[in-house]
């Protein structure tokens, strides 16, 4: 299955892991790059949220994230708004990696409509919804 027409390439947060969500996305024809191939081992650990979102931003990368409070943090919001950062974040946060995995495949429809809109946004992903928080 290819990349869907009209979803922009994907970044990934470290907080969906280095290699197994990646990898399942992959197989789904997905174009992704993830934190730590962005900007290498161990700087991903030492990158700052602010630092790549406004990235993510500036390359038109819709955001794929795990934390929901994102939407809570002043510097966080300032860049999603500043940078027009289209995000999806996990509803729930104790998801394997398969599951985390299905959650954005099961959703790829509604997460390629939703980034039709240029941003800043972010969507709470459920099992078989996606709802805009911010």
């Amino acid at each position: 299955m290819p990349h869907p027409v009209g979803l922009p390439d994907l970044f990934l947060d470290r907080s969906l892991g280095r290699i197994k969500v990646p990898a399942l996305l992959r197989e789904h024809g997905l174009r992704l790059v993830t934190l730590a191939e962005q900007y290498g081992i161990p700087e991903d650990e030492r990158v700052t949220d602010e630092r790549w979102l406004r990235d993510a931003g500036r390359f038109g990368e819709a955001v794929l994230m795990k934390d929901t409070r994102v939407r809570y943090r002043v510097a966080e919001k300032s860049a999603i708004a500043q940078f027009r950062v289209r995000c999806f974040c996990l509803s729930r946060q104790n998801l394997r990696a398969e599951e985390m995995a299905a959650r954005f495949l099961d959703n790829l429809h509604r997460i390629t409509e939703a980034c039709r809109d240029e941003g800043p946004f972010i969507y709470a992903v459920h099992e078989k919804r996606i709802d805009r928080i911010l």
